[in-house]
């Protein structure tokens, strides 16, 4: 998990300014277009900014457009390029209804907006993980139900509850690779896609009812949406349906089915390219990839961009480019286990944006060595 993997020299992050409400496509289109920050990033990497409150605005080399499957006014952010008033907006911006389930929220202003909603009319609904991170979302708990939300601890139908999404007035889903905890915000890899496809959105809204309410449910996969417990075989086919190349984040390595997957892609000839955090946890596996013929690169723990995003990039530039966005990590808990979501899309708007993010990843980072 996150918070068991990161050095303390990593914390310390802000929060984002606010933004003023505009339909998310636009606030996106609108924050591309900002000018990038001087600030220092590893060479090779998407232009991040932090400004003096903590998150950043957008870097100028990847301006999200539309783009995706079934949805097609899918729209990605980059983080911590377009920092996250994205999603504040989205909160704000809401006119009947907020459905919030969050793994980690320890961001004032996030909380501060929602009991804002609360007050203004808006129905708002927030699960927070109490099977792994209670004590670290405790403070927003307590701060939430005080304010009138209605905030319940996560189900217990699954083991941990590590999904990330924000349902705003029942047409759009925000799906995040990464947690609303602003001490992580100007330094992290995660994305953001904003789901418009009216049958994600209520597949995921239908989920959201079931573990609000700590019932059993089977998730619909919608058009495009892949639920865990049991993603590996929608995961694993992804990177089996690769030909030429396949480009691969994730903050954890240890899934027995995913990394044979990927070293059946490179014994048939793919081009796979692993970019993660480096981690002792995962050296075996490093090891057995490598050996594979998986090219794999990694960044230090305390270096100055964490690899937290959860993303595979199959045969980008190609027609048959497919990609995933989600928050599930590599791991048979996570796959298996937890409750868990991400998206795949189909197409080149969003997976090239994703295949230029991971691309400048991974000409930053250090090519592996067991050494």
């Amino acid at each position: 998990m996150l918070t068991t993997l990161r050095t303390a020299s990593r914390r310390g992050a802000g929060r984002a300014a606010r933004l003023t409400a505009l339909p998310l496509s636009a606030l996106v289109l609108g924050l591309s277009g900002c000018a990038p920050s001087t600030s220092a990033q590893p060479s090779g990497a998407a232009t991040a900014t932090s400004s003096g409150s903590g998150t950043g605005t957008a870097g100028t080399a990847l301006a999200p457009t539309p783009g995706g499957a079934a949805g097609a006014g899918d729209t990605l952010v980059v983080e911590p390029d377009q920092g996250l008033g994205a999603v504040y907006q989205a909160v704000t911006g809401a006119q009947r209804s907020i459905d919030l389930v969050m793994y980690e929220l320890e961001d004032a202003t996030a909380v501060s907006d929602l009991v804002q909603a609360e007050r203004r009319g808006v129905a708002v609904r927030v699960i927070l993980d109490q099977a792994y991170a209670r004590s670290e979302n405790q403070a927003a708990y307590s701060a939430l139900l005080a304010g009138g939300v209605a905030v319940h601890w996560s189900s217990t139908q699954v083991d941990i509850t590590h999904q990330k999404t924000l349902i705003v007035d029942a047409r759009e889903a925000l799906i995040m690779t990464g947690n609303l905890t602003s001490q992580y915000y100007s330094t992290t890899r995660d994305f953001v896609v904003a789901d418009t496809d009216p049958v994600d959105v209520a597949a995921i809204g239908a989920v959201f009812d079931a573990d609000f309410a700590n019932a059993p449910v089977t998730p619909s996969a919608g058009d495009d949406l892949v639920w865990s417990p049991g993603s590996e075989p929608r995961l694993a086919s992804v990177i089996e349906g690769a030909s030429r190349r396949l480009l691969v984040e994730n903050e954890e390595m240890s899934d027995p089915e995913i990394i044979a997957a990927l070293e059946a892609a490179a014994g048939r000839g793919v081009d796979v390219e692993v970019c993660m955090t480096d981690s002792s946890s995962w050296s075996s596996e490093f090891a057995a990839l490598v050996h594979a013929g998986v090219r794999v690169v990694t960044y230090a723990p305390d270096a100055s961009l964490y690899i937290h995003a959860k993303v595979i990039v199959a045969d980008p530039g190609s027609a048959d480019e497919r990609a995933f966005v989600g928050s599930e990590n590599f791991s048979s808990t996570s796959l298996d286990r937890n409750r868990e979501l991400g998206i795949v899309l189909d197409g080149p708007a969003i997976d090239g944006q994703l295949a230029a993010v991971v691309e400048g990843d991974i000409s930053a980072a250090t090519a592996w060595s067991a050494s």
